[in-house]
Parts: structure tokens; C-alpha cells; sequence
């Protein structure tokens, strides 16, 4: 029962993840670097720090009982998970919703689930035991359905092409693609994050924090760093650009409407961590899954906003075909990953 609670749990971030773009869609008169660090600082800056006030009452006591060297890698690692979500944003500007967040996700899931089961010696245990097997194979169908989306949306954007359409305004496949691989790779960087600051979740345990929340103060510290890889990036390209001026635009309505949207984006692409963070309590021995699962609930949800935003309605049979086995295969992969916990906790 635990483990179904922590795929629900992990799912409610995933959509919220999906999901946290739309809003940007009704954004106008801005440029891209104005909203996305709107975006940033509710997401990186406030709703950390909100969150861990909600569940907690001993903030400092945790942060001061916490060892430097646990909060400079949990920094240092949030620091390049910035670095990934920077690139995984140019990924959806220049590829669209589908195709951007299949590429960054499927990389992303790879490395995120691979590289601290590595360091945590747990590895092993996905090949010698019955329950570790179970989910190597919900991992596979994970990548399998990851691939799949991506191969579908690869024949789209080959299609609407022919077609003279875009799926964005500013498509760049080749660059679209060079971007959501980085951000991909450095974005597993946030798995890493969560695993070195481990000893924040500690003391946050110690200190009174319910288990459940143990990990949401960790988020303060690593999207902190995020905030300022984005922050530097986001004050190059507004001086590029000449985009300051867009934080004062003078129709008030249109202001306050950005101001808005960006701010809802914010909000709930800080849940999507809020959730996983309490997810991957649920997970026991193989919480390292908790990444795989994230990642395929993500490209699950993003790929039905695609549809609903049209992105698939100019396109053939067999690309939607391929589309929906792959989003089978995801929701197969996050059953079999729940089913190896369970066992685990015989």
C-alpha cells in the first residue's frame, strides 16, 4: 500500500510537472527570459521556502545541525540540475511540449536512476533479487516508452514540416534536440541533490518533521542553487535583448496577467518536487526508482497536453499509434516499478 501511495503521490508531481508550461503559452509580450525567471524565483526562491515552513516549525535548527559539506554538494548539485532546467526550457521553446519533454525526460531518467544507485552500491541489487528484477523491468519499459514517445514525436515534427506547420513558433531541431539532451543529463543532477542531502532529511527528521516531509527542506538549498545558474543566464540575455523593460509594460491588465501566469507556472513546477519529495519516502530499499517513476509520469502527462493543445491533430495513424504504446509502456513501467517495491517489503 505504501509503494501505490508513492506512485500517486510521484504521478501528482509528474502532472504538475507537464503541466507548469501551459500557463507560458498565454504569456504575451514578453520575452522568453523575462517569464521564465518570473517563473524561477516563485519556483526556486518562494515556494522552498514556503513549503518548508509549512512542514516544519524548526527551519534553522535544521539547516545548523546540517553539516557544510552536505549543503555545499546539495548546492553545488542543485547548482547543475540550474544548468539543466535551463537548457530543458530551451529544449520545449525550440522542439514543443511532446518532443522537448520526451528527449529531456528520457535522458534525464537514464542518468537519474543509474548514477546514485551506482554510488549508493544498490545497483547490485536490481540484478540479484526477484523484486530487483521486477523493477529493472518497469526501468526498461520506462525507456522503452520514453523512446517510443519521442520516436512519435520525431515523425510529427517531420510531418508538419511537409505541411509547412510548426509546433513552435521558434522550431530548431537541431538545436531544439542538442538542448533537451544537455538539459536532460544535467537535470538528473537533481537526484544527486536529494541523495547528498540526505543529512538535511536527517535533521529534519530529528528535529520533529514528519517522515513523509523529511525531504521538502533539502528542496531550499538545491533550487537555490538552480535559481542562480538561471538568474545569471536569464540578466545576459535580458541586457541582449533589451528585454527589461517588460517587468513595466504599460497596459496594467496584460501586466498583472503575466505577472499571473508566471507566477501559477512557479507554483506548480515547485510541486512537482514537493510531491516527489514525499513520493520517494514511500519507495523503501529502491527509492532510487523514485526518479524513473517521476520521469515517466512527466512524459506520460505532457504527451496528453499535446494532444489536448492540438500538437498531434495534424499528424497520421501510425504516429499517434506510437504514441499512445509508448504512454502504455509508461503506465505498465510505473505498475511493475510499484509491484517490485511491494515485494521488496515483504
Amino acid at each position: 500500500m505504501e509503494q501505490l501511495i508513492g506512485i500517486l503521490l510521484h504521478s501528482i508531481g509528474g502532472f504538475s510537472s507537464a503541466s507548469f508550461y501551459v500557463p507560458t503559452y498565454k504569456i504575451k509580450k514578453w520575452a522568453w527570459e523575462t517569464y521564465w525567471i518570473v517563473l524561477g524565483f516563485v519556483a526556486w526562491i518562494v515556494m522552498p521556502i514556503v513549503g518548508c515552513w509549512l512542514v516544519t516549525d524548526n527551519v534553522f535548527q535544521i539547516f545548523s545541525s546540517t553539516s557544510n559539506n552536505s549543503i555545499l554538494l546539495t548546492f553545488f548539485f542543485g547548482l547543475l540540475w540550474g544548468f539543466g532546467g535551463l537548457f530543458s526550457g530551451l529544449g520545449l521553446r525550440f522542439l514543443g511540449l511532446s518532443l522537448g519533454q520526451s528527449i529531456s525526460l528520457g535522458v534525464s531518467s537514464i542518468v537519474g536512476t543509474i548514477v546514485p544507485a551506482i554510488i549508493n552500491d544498490k545497483l547490485v541489487m536490481i540484478f540479484t533479487t526477484s523484486s530487483g528484477n521486477i523493477i529493472l523491468l518497469g526501468f526498461l519499459f520506462s525507456i522503452g516508452g520514453i523512446v517510443l514517445c519521442g520516436f512519435a514525436g520525431k515523425r510529427k515534427d517531420v510531418q508538419l514540416n511537409k505541411k509547412s506547420i510548426k509546433t513552435t513558433s521558434e522550431f530548431a531541431i537541431y538545436k531544439g534536440v542538442l538542448m533537451a539532451v544537455l538539459g536532460g543529463i544535467l537535470s538528473a543532477s537533481m537526484a544527486l541533490a536529494i541523495m547528498y542531502g540526505d543529512e538535511i532529511a536527517e535533521s529534519a527528521l530529528n528535529s520533529g518533521t514528519a517522515l513523509i516531509y523529511k525531504n521538502i527542506p533539502i528542496f531550499v538549498i538545491a533550487f537555490a542553487g538552480g535559481f542562480v545558474t538561471n538568474f545569471i543566464y536569464s540578466i545576459v540575455k535580458g541586457f541582449r535583448n533589451k528585454s527589461f523593460s517588460d517587468y513595466v509594460l504599460k497596459d496594467n491588465k496584460l501586466l498583472r496577467r503575466n505577472y499571473i501566469l508566471a507566477m501559477f507556472s512557479g507554483i506548480m513546477w515547485y510541486l512537482q518536487f514537493f510531491f516527489y519529495g514525499m513520493g520517494a519516502t514511500k519507495m523503501g530499499e529502491y527509492d532510487f526508482a523514485s526518479w524513473s517513476i517521476h520521469m515517466s509520469s512527466i512524459v506520460i502527462f505532457s504527451n496528453v497536453w499535446g494532444i489536448w493543445l492540438k500538437e498531434w491533430a495534424d499528424v497520421d495513424r501510425l504516429t499517434k499509434r506510437y504514441l499512445w504504446i509508448g504512454i502504455l509502456l509508461l503506465i505498465v513501467s510505473l505498475l511493475l516499478i510499484g509491484l517490485g517495491n511491494h515485494r521488496a517489503g515483504l
